[in-house]
């Protein structure tokens, strides 16, 4: 008795060494319990999402322990906030009880998110040294008896998703495209709902809510969708994500310099596709759990490596996170129609911020340039005030979403990247292709000759990335001298490439700084991106290549295969979803327990835990 009772506290408390993870025995364990439980309340409505918002709150305690306080904290405060502004029939009332509601809610995700980032600014700038307090972390430990550090601010998983959603379900009550949710567990329960409560997606108010009064209705074919979901997951976080990670990219990222150049640029690359299996894995298995409860969640991927722009990209990519900034930030910054007093507001206040803590007069004087060039360019030509607002617009809603992800330079130095990236595609397919041919001629006969005369890493990689834009160019010119067919596929594969590239070679700052403590993020992200950029920007003795291509041999197979079945074109993908929906359960179960026992081949002791956990 007194083992199952031990065994049964266990299960019971929080252990940060035990994890409710999607990919460990436990989580599933509870997933059985919790479905088997679910299968006789589900008739009863209200009964059944009392339940689940109950064996929400139970997997977030399992998962961040005392920072549960926090997630109800912030449960109650939104449901409150919603009622009293759908109560309030001034619309300057209104608009005030939105403002105190949404700066709540990003003033307590600043506290954890931003904290050190802003300590650290006050001392590099005006000298103030102040020590962090964790006042969630005091309050659980008397609620919980535990004794968490209160001299030190660990983010909680999952905090910047719940908050975000709870900020788009005021502003919907606000506009009135959704009804406050009058009960407050039915509200509870579509804020914690466990499968996408860590790690997303961000699920929208109006596509979930008429969903808590819905009945449970489990088709065949829906069956057969949430299993395949579930294995495709299993599969992209272990066998792809996990095995990349663990075998090779940690590895690179972590002493670049032991590594050579075309290693350096192999686990650049496969880090593209980890992310990606990473995060898309995550978000299909919630997927399929939540499709097994008869709850559908958005779809959060779209094959992001086939867009053929950088702009295509974010469409496709963490669509939930980019539709709520562009709904949420793009949209009223002035979105396409122009600058509002919003996007003045966050040019001065980044302005400012990177001219401080960059501590050069040449920031300050290349910003200053810049904003004049505008500003005179605007005066002159009208018609240009539109697209230079858009383009504000875009970069300030890019830095802000690199923010998001992280309180470190290196998230920012990211997101601008992006920004940039779109913004100069945007203009340069505006051109014909000779002015392109003409200016890619400039670019690369100056990165070249700059190449020659200093040789720098940064500029050998430019003079690469510029010839290959040239040889693209170039070749299309040609082509088009001795023919009018337009080979719009070819052009397609050709930019679609290019964009992998451009958005691979981004996301050396975007890794640089993930799983690192706030305190130290900056500097050591900064010298990871550092040693990569030199290794990959120096001479290559290419005699070796083959030989290391060889030595790497699995994680090229492994990466090809991953990048080929992303390609696979969107009918095929569909086709056999179906073929699998419809198979008879006993077939399923087969099937299921084949790819279960390959995947379980490509796991380790020691699994990482998703990257998007740290969000």
């Amino acid at each position: 008795m007194s083992d199952f009772l031990d065994l049964l506290r266990r299960a019971l408390e929080f252990n940060p060494q035990a994890p409710l993870i999607f990919t460990q025995f436990y989580f599933w364990a509870f997933f059985a319990i919790i479905f088997a439980l679910f299968t006789l309340v589900h008739k009863r409505i209200l009964l059944r999402n009392t339940f689940l918002f109950a064996a929400s709150l139970f997997f977030y305690y399992k998962t961040s322990g005392s920072y549960l306080v926090l997630l109800v904290f912030c449960v109650v405060a939104n449901y409150l906030g919603g009622r009293v502004i759908n109560a309030i029939q001034k619309p300057i009332g209104k608009k005030a009880m939105l403002t105190l509601l949404v700066g709540v809610d990003l003033l307590t995700l600043g506290y954890f998110k931003y904290a050190y980032f802003f300590l650290d600014f006050l001392d590099q700038v005006f000298g103030v040294k102040l020590q962090v307090y964790n006042f969630f972390a005091a309050a659980g430990n008397k609620f919980f008896h535990s004794n968490s550090l209160i001299d030190q601010i660990v983010l909680p998983v999952g905090i910047s998703f719940f908050t975000f959603q709870a900020i788009s379900y005021c502003v919907d009550v606000y506009k009135k495209t959704v009804p406050p949710v009058k009960n407050f567990l039915d509200f509870g329960f579509y804020l914690t709902f466990f499968p996408q409560l860590v790690a997303g997606p961000i699920v929208r108010a109006n596509k979930f809510i008429p969903q808590l009064h819905e009945k449970f209705f489990l088709s065949h074919h829906a069956f057969g969708l949430a299993i395949f979901w579930i294995l495709n997951g299993l599969a992209k976080k272990v066998i792809m994500s996990d095995f990349l990670s663990t075998h090779f990219v940690d590895r690179v990222f972590e002493s670049p310099l032991l590594y050579t150049g075309f290693e350096n640029l192999i686990g650049l690359f496969a880090y593209s596709l980890q992310v990606y299996a990473d995060f898309s894995g995550y978000t299909d298995i919630a997927i399929g759990v939540a499709l097994l409860m008869g709850f559908r969640l958005p779809r959060n991927f779209n094959s992001p490596y086939k867009a053929d722009t950088p702009a295509e990209f974010w469409h496709r990519w963490h669509i939930s996170l980019s539709s709520w900034l562009r709904d949420y930030l793009y949209i009223p910054l002035g979105g396409n129609r122009g600058a509002g007093f919003g996007t003045f507001f966050w040019i001065a206040v980044l302005s400012i911020i990177a001219i401080l803590l960059s501590g050069s007069k040449w920031v300050a004087i290349s910003l200053g340039a810049l904003y004049l060039f505008l500003g005179i360019w605007a005066f002159f030509k009208s018609d240009s005030r539109r697209t230079i607002s858009k383009h504000l617009n875009a970069m300030i809603t890019q830095l802000l979403g690199g923010l998001w992800h992280g309180a470190s330079w290196n998230f920012m130095i990211w997101g601008g990247l992006n920004g940039i990236g779109m913004i100069c595609n945007t203009q340069w397919r505006k051109q014909s292709l000779e002015v392109r041919a003409v200016l890619m001629f400039i670019l690369t006969a100056t990165a070249a000759i700059a190449c020659k005369l200093n040789y720098t890493p940064v500029f050998a990689i430019a003079s690469v990335w510029c010839g290959i834009i040239f040889i693209g160019i170039y070749a299309n010119l040609i082509f088009n001298l001795f023919t009018k067919k337009e080979l719009p596929k070819l052009r397609y594969c050709w930019n679609v490439v290019l964009t992998f590239i451009f958005i691979t070679s981004t996301r050396l700052f975007f890794r640089a700084g993930s799983n690192l403590d706030p305190a130290e993020a900056n500097e050591t992200a900064w010298e990871t991106a550092r040693n990569m950029i030199h290794q990959i920007g120096s001479p290559w003795n290419f005699s070796l290549v083959p030989q290391m291509a060889k030595e790497h041999l699995s994680i090229i197979a492994v990466f090809l295969l991953g990048m080929s079945i992303h390609w696979l074109p969107d009918r095929f993908k569909r086709t056999y979803r179906v073929i699998f929906a419809k198979l008879p359960i006993s077939a399923m179960i087969v099937f299921s327990a084949i790819a279960l026992f390959i995947i379980y081949q490509f796991s380790s002791a020691d699994t990482p835990p998703f990257i998007y956990f740290q969000f």
